[in-house]
């Protein structure tokens, strides 16, 4: 399914990275996932991301884990889970170049959590901290990327960005009402999004 919201021109540009959301979008949705054994794959995301590899097209997952924050576990138990998603991964053939996640959250008078990471932040979507440190690293011109995932906070953070914003119907599905934002397309899945870019990607290759 395609529901294309405006005119946007993703024709005749190079497609320079895809950013993607981590929860609900590649892994499947668990309210504050903290624990390793916890996360599964969303069935056809390692094809998803396989097509974006064989594209030689970098693909960044940008999360907030406010997880970190309200003390239910800490930065390396995060970082075992995201190498625990690389090996998912890795097992299909499947990578992603960098892993950005966000371990703040606001509230600085929380009785939960940790103090240390109840702050304002530029990382926290839909802030855009996390997509300007990709684009120093991989050199980025963020107005030619997507930003993939499955709640208006992702679409609002490609919106502030500049990217190509598609929301996927899977994990909130769109339905967290938290922004009133429309994304540039939407898709059932991220694969499907996955051959949409695709084709983008060879349409602009025959077009050079």
């Amino acid at each position: 399914m395609i529901n294309e919201t405006n005119d946007k021109n993703t024709e005749s540009q190079k497609i320079e990275a895809i950013f993607l959301d981590r929860d609900g979008t590649i892994n499947v949705e668990v309210d504050l996932l903290y624990k390793v054994e916890d996360l599964k794959l969303i069935e056809g995301v390692d094809k998803a991301i396989k097509v974006f590899n064989d594209l030689m097209i970098p693909v960044i997952v940008v999360t907030n884990q406010p997880v970190v924050a309200r003390n239910l576990c800490d930065e390396a138990t995060l970082q075992n889970i995201h190498q625990h998603l690389r090996d998912m991964l890795a097992e299909h053939h499947a990578h992603v170049d960098e892993i950005y996640y966000c371990p703040h959250h606001p509230e600085k008078n929380h009785p939960d959590g940790n103090p240390a990471y109840r702050i304002e932040c530029e990382c926290r979507k839909p802030k855009i901290g996390m997509l300007k440190m990709a684009e120093k690293k991989f050199g980025l011109n963020l107005k030619n990327c997507f930003m993939i995932g499955d709640t208006t906070t992702d679409i609002l953070t490609g919106k502030n960005a500049g990217c190509h914003t598609i929301l996927i119907k899977t994990g909130y599905m769109g339905n967290d009402k938290k922004h009133n934002v429309k994304a540039d397309y939407e898709f059932e899945t991220l694969l499907g999004a996955a051959i949409f870019i695709r084709k983008l990607h060879m349409q602009n290759q025959k077009s050079h």
